[in-house]
């Protein structure tokens, strides 16, 4: 039997380029290698795409995943639109899995090219990707479904360029503080902001506005932080439940990434009420957004009144063998490779269900 060639995508230009490198070293190293051929595809942070030669063996360090035109082809990002006769580099594979978080790769762009090109991907399509992304357009949906949710305002850079006096006290009257300020369209915790006092909310939208064009404003939820994987297209499986505990003052980029400072508890307590309620409402927000393949779902325990609230789904969760999201399923007895596995049959029977769409009337 043949083996199956899997195109690993990542890095990207995106704030979040270092973390999608961290994601692609890990996964590479734990696919099974005897199943599948590994095609490794940089995106620079210029955006040039860099092919590698197939990857045999494991991985020693992830800067030997830094392909520049001097260790790799460079390639353009359609060349598989053209016939093989005419750019014959290499087969076209049979599924990319995308490692790319952020802008220009988790939010729809890569997975519409994708789409172009007629291969199969692992995890959401265009619109679950994109409406993934966008924080806001998120929220709208939830809200628009009756999902309990932090309470919220959205500002764009033009809104806030000129009418900051107006906007300021709406997040005074309407939010208030503590309060948390982020980017619409980024993940990792980057550029997010705390803010406990109204004389900060100023400065943290300024900040918010270096990595993005559009801000979200949302209340501080006193309570439990729980999260819970999502894994299928439409017959769909919750991982166990965990639970982050935070040295510092909230779940940063640096508390993920850097500094060790917090906990994952898996499996999480929560009463069996609450549990069923924290899987029925992901399944409901992974089918509003029509994510597909895998997301993580993240929640608020109020402490208040014990209320499940939602903050938000991830499409491409953080997929180190110690992120959060393979620790959920590894703790539900599926192992980080075979997580993978199953995620590329997910893509493939996903795209193998699409071939039988009609595109043409008889």
């Amino acid at each position: 039997m043949s083996k199956k060639k899997v195109a690993i995508l990542y890095g990207g230009k995106s704030a979040e380029y270092d973390v999608s490198i961290q994601t692609a070293f890990s996964i590479i190293n734990a696919i099974d290698k005897e199943k599948y051929e590994i095609m490794p595809i940089h995106i620079s942070h210029e955006g040039q795409w860099i092919e590698g030669t197939a990857i045999k063996d494991k991985l020693e360090h992830k800067s030997q995943l830094l392909l520049s035109e001097k260790t790799g082809n460079e390639m353009a990002a359609g060349k598989w639109l053209t016939p093989a006769a005419v750019n014959p580099v290499q087969s076209k594979p049979d599924i990319i899995f995308p490692l790319l978080h952020g802008p220009n790769g988790e939010d729809g762009t890569v997975q519409g090219l994708m789409e172009l090109l007629g291969i199969a991907y692992v995890g959401s399509g265009v619109l679950g990707s994109a409406s993934g992304m966008d924080k806001v357009i998120m929220k709208d949906l939830f809200k628009a479904h009756q999902l309990n949710q932090p309470k919220y305002l959205s500002v764009t850079k033009y809104e806030w360029e000129h009418r900051q006096s107006d906007i300021f006290e709406k997040i005074k009257a309407a939010i208030g503080c503590p309060c948390f300020i982020k980017p619409a369209n980024l993940g990792s915790s980057i550029g997010i902001s705390q803010c406990l006092e109204e004389k900060a909310i100023i400065k943290a939208v300024n900040e918010a506005f270096c990595f993005d064009d559009k801000v979200i404003i949302e209340e501080k939820i006193i309570g439990r932080e729980i999260e819970i994987g999502v894994l299928g297209n439409d017959a769909l499986a919750a991982s166990v439940p965990g639970e982050i505990k935070t040295g510092g003052e909230f779940y940063d980029y640096q508390s993920k990434y850097q500094d060790g400072n917090s906990t994952l508890l898996i499996s999480a307590y929560l009463t069996e009420e609450i549990r069923t309620e924290v899987e029925q409402t992901a399944f409901k927000a992974f089918k509003i957004l029509n994510c597909k393949g895998l997301a993580r779902a993240d929640f608020f325990i109020r402490d208040s009144d014990r209320k499940v609230i939602i903050n938000e789904i991830n499409t491409m969760p953080g997929f180190t063998p110690y992120s959060m999201f393979p620790l959920l399923w590894e703790h539900s007895g599926l192992s980080y490779a075979d997580l993978i596995d199953r995620l590329i049959n997910l893509g493939i029977e996903r795209h193998e269900e699409r071939q039988n769409i009609r595109y043409r009337i008889e």
